[in-house]
């Protein structure tokens, strides 16, 4: 997760340099929607979150302008701009929609918010999920570097109570987590809470089944440092 320095564009710039010129029409859009048979719509979300080609804004505008009754979100991400990709996250959560997220590779820093709006979360076996803290890039002096530290350490506490609030747990256990900066396989994501089900797989919902994942869903968060 990104957290953007003291002039936004200055590091938005950075980023968006780092694509060539005569690459950019080849790469296309970060994201892409696709109606779907009845009322439903697909969302693809790839690509890094705020830069060239992912703009949060056409995106939430999107999605606030769908009236369907079921979004299919497939992200494969490895992150960016941590407020873009909460108001991506806040557009999703709020639509009336039943929201289904597919991690279809990675949904890596600020993707894994996107993908936690999801009333579903489903993974690719293969898949992988990574939270950390956010991260920024700060100049000045030495208060103002200070107040940027104590800026991110704030943002990654909110983060940190967004992972618990959707997948469980306490923040301060999200928190080592991303402070560790934590990958989770397939199984691992279903474990700590951060995604429903891995693809392909059928999940028995009776009791004693329910019973199982939320003891492994607190293992996994007691080896995260909890």
């Amino acid at each position: 997760m990104i957290l953007p320095p003291n002039d936004v564009d200055e590091l938005r710039a950075v980023w968006r340099a780092a694509y060539l010129e005569e690459d950019r029409e080849d790469l296309g859009p970060g994201w892409r929607m696709e109606a779907g048979g009845g009322p439903l719509t697909r969302l693809y979300v790839s690509g890094m979150i705020g830069g060239y080609r992912m703009d949060a804004g056409t995106f939430v505008q999107a999605v606030h302008a769908l009236q369907v009754d079921t979004i299919h979100l497939h992200v494969n991400s490895p992150g960016g701009f941590v407020w873009d990709a909460v108001s991506m996250y806040e557009a999703l959560r709020s639509h009336p929609a039943t929201v289904i997220s597919h991690i279809d590779g990675v949904a890596a820093s600020a993707a894994s918010l996107v993908a936690l709006a999801g009333d579903q979360v489903e993974i690719a076996r293969a898949g992988r999920v990574m939270i950390h803290d956010a991260e920024t890039v700060a100049y000045g002096s030495p208060a103002q570097v200070r107040r940027a530290a104590e800026l991110v350490d704030a943002i990654s506490d909110d983060m940190a109570a967004l992972y618990a609030e959707r997948a469980g747990g306490k923040p301060a256990t999200w928190r080592a987590a991303m402070s560790a900066t934590t990958w989770y396989s397939s199984a691992q994501a279903v474990a700590s809470g951060l995604a429903h089900r891995v693809a392909g797989e059928t999940t028995d919902s009776g009791p004693d089944n329910r019973t199982r994942l939320i003891q492994a869903r607190q293992r996994a968060l007691t080896t995260q440092g909890g």
